[in-house]
């Protein structure tokens, strides 16, 4: 799909501000009859489709939020969503939840049809055809018309807005310095495609543990999921990359999982091909769920303290909203992790 152009674009193709092009393009008075002519037969000429969101930024306050996020039945954003209305609601505020389902086109939608309606401002986490496109203009062109922005968990850095993100360099680093602790050596990773930035992340904290301890990282050792919107397949499709891992006999003692669905992938594997957990390999993975929690045995994870999560994304937009914190000013809050043991490592 061709990337259209926006007011920014045409802006700086013709070196000058967005507001000159807003105006120019309202046929307004206020600019001169020659820079409004260039600059409507140049939106003519790239086909320029005003933005609902700019149609719909209106001068008025709703006390209402709009959070987008990329999945609904998950335990991660459906409790990063209850810190976000706990403390919204404590504030004075309503929210309204949008799902992407990790759709480029369902994201700008959802931020269209939001905008349109009673949205101060907007709560996001970026879905995985976005970051895979790397087509943030939904997203910037709500910025740049005056909107707040705050993205969390996924985020992009070069959009400049706050953001919430969990320390995942560390939390994976410790995760998988505990194996090493107890004795693991050879340590699988369970990862996604490097443009989801958690993941990526993720993966560095895992090299960073191996290489302070001596260990030299085997690429064999590393599966990343070949991604699918379709859940389901992506598990179905994991389970076949371990299958196929152990099937060339390669050592295996432990497993460190970048989410609880990669984990518990394992863990049926595991028990498939009856290889006793921990005894035999020990799993850990990020994500403190249920399915961490309920699984035989329950599953060691790296906690990402979700509700506080929500409850810091919830504050930075509020400040922003009552003009206690700049819209130029951008703060990113690091939300440390915690290990909790539990019976697989």
């Amino acid at each position: 799909m061709k990337k259209r152009i926006t007011l920014k674009g045409i802006a700086n193709e013709l070196n000058v501000s967005i507001s000159t092009v807003s105006k120019s393009l309202k046929n307004s008075p206020e600019i001169g009859e020659e820079t409004r002519e260039k600059i409507i037969a140049f939106a003519k000429a790239h086909n320029y489709r005003p933005n609902n969101i700019a149609l719909s930024l209106k001068n008025r306050k709703t006390k209402t939020i709009g959070v987008i996020i990329p999945e609904i039945v998950h335990y991660f954003f459906s409790n990063v969503i209850k810190g976000i209305e706990q403390f919204a609601n404590e504030k004075g505020y309503n929210i309204i939840i949008a799902v992407s389902n990790e759709s480029f086109e369902k994201e700008v939608l959802n931020m269209e049809t939001l905008a349109n309606g009673p949205i101060d401002g907007f709560i996001l986490s970026i879905a995985k055809e976005t970051l895979k496109k790397q087509d943030f203009h939904h997203i910037q062109e709500t910025i740049d018309l005056g909107m707040p922005v705050v993205l969390f968990d996924r985020v992009f850095n070069d959009l400049k807005c706050d953001r919430v993100i969990v320390d995942d360099k560390g939390g994976a680093e410790a995760a998988t310095t505990l194996l090493i602790d107890k004795g693991r050596k050879n340590i699988l990773l369970l990862t996604t495609q490097d443009y989801i930035n958690v993941g990526n992340l993720r993966t560095q904290g895992y090299l960073e543990a191996l290489k302070k301890n001596q260990i030299v990282p085997d690429n064999n050792l590393i599966i990343k999921s070949i991604d699918n919107l379709n859940s389901e397949q992506e598990m179905i499709d994991l389970e076949k990359q371990i299958d196929y891992l152990l099937d060339k006999n390669i050592a295996v003692d432990a497993v460190f999982a970048v989410n609880e669905i990669y984990a518990a992938s394992a863990l049926k594997v595991m028990r498939k091909r009856n290889i006793k957990v921990p005894e035999q390999v020990a799993i850990i993975c990020f994500t403190d769920g249920v399915i961490s929690r309920y699984s035989s045995p329950s599953l060691s994870t790296v906690s990402q303290h979700a509700e506080q999560i929500g409850e810091a994304s919830a504050e930075l937009l509020i400040n922003k909203l009552t003009q206690e914190s700049s819209l130029e000013d951008q703060i990113t809050k690091v939300i440390k992790c915690s290990i909790i043991e539990r019976e697989s490592s």
